[in-house]
């Protein structure tokens, strides 16, 4: 199958926000790309106010995206917010496209560096997986990717890709967190792992200065089951196309069983 990331800088009006999806799908849908993934929070940025953007799965933006990637005629994972309980809303990943649809409400909060996401973001329960061209993938968000059970829970349900759109806060240390954790939950499960962040507001920023909202470093990527990194971008916004090869994660499996070797 091959996947594109589709690293960008979202801001904070939807609509503009869903325009650039569209030019970045129709480039990636150019260059035979089946999937396309957007970063967390692809609708509008971490800074502002989520209750006021926040719209329910049948909304204009989330129709926006079905009616783009029927046009494009490609599976599109991009970062939303729905409305939920308490006032607070639903970080939300919507998969679409000609293999179907689910979506994917961020489990893990990132509660952390200072920040709380729980204070206006309500917790999702449920592992979600779906086929596209016959590759079953994984839905995970951002902080998600600090807890390798949710990426075994994806390879027990079939996977053999784990997507992880992101917004990863900027800090010391916090590009060396993000590679090492991609790389590590692909070997964890044996699956690839395709990591797509936000491009930072300003790619000549400092990455290791800690910003007040997590509006990401870029560096999205794509690694192997092996742990090995194929793609990687830079910080300004970038696609980056490429095959993922699902024998790889067969032969990675039987040369290192971790899964069915686990005991706890």
């Amino acid at each position: 199958m091959r996947i594109a990331l589709c690293q960008f800088t979202a801001g904070g009006d939807p609509q503009e926000n869903l325009r650039a999806v569209d030019e970045l799908a129709g480039r990636a849908a150019a260059e035979g790309a089946q999937l396309a993934v957007f970063p967390e929070a692809t609708m509008a940025c971490f800074g502002i106010p989520l209750g006021p953007v926040a719209e329910p799965l049948d909304g204009p933006w989330a129709e926006g995206l079905r009616e783009l990637a029927r046009r494009h005629g490609l599976t599109v994972v991009a970062g939303m917010f729905t409305p939920a309980e308490d006032d607070r809303v639903a970080n939300t990943l919507l998969a679409t496209g000609p293999d179907g649809e689910v979506f994917y409400d961020k489990i893990h909060l990132y509660d952390a560096f200072g920040f709380r996401e729980s204070d206006t973001v309500a917790p999702g329960q449920r592992v979600v997986t779906l086929d596209v061209a016959g590759v079953r993938t994984g839905l995970a968000t951002c902080y998600d990717v600090r807890f390798p059970e949710l990426f075994r829970a994806h390879a027990d349900a079939g996977a053999q890709l784990s997507v992880v759109p992101a917004s990863w806060g900027a800090g010391p240390g916090k590009l060396d967190h993000w590679s090492l954790l991609a790389r590590a939950r692909a070997l964890d499960a044996t699956v690839w792992v395709a990591a797509v962040d936000q491009a930072p507001p300003d790619p000549e920023a400092d990455i290791e200065e800690r910003t007040g909202a997590p509006t990401g470093i870029g560096h999205s990527l794509l690694v192997a089951p092996d742990g090995s990194v194929r793609q990687e971008a830079g910080t300004a916004p970038e696609l980056l196309v490429a095959d993922v090869d699902v024998d790889e994660v067969e032969r990675v499996r039987r040369a290192v069983a971790v899964l069915d070797n686990r005991r706890l």
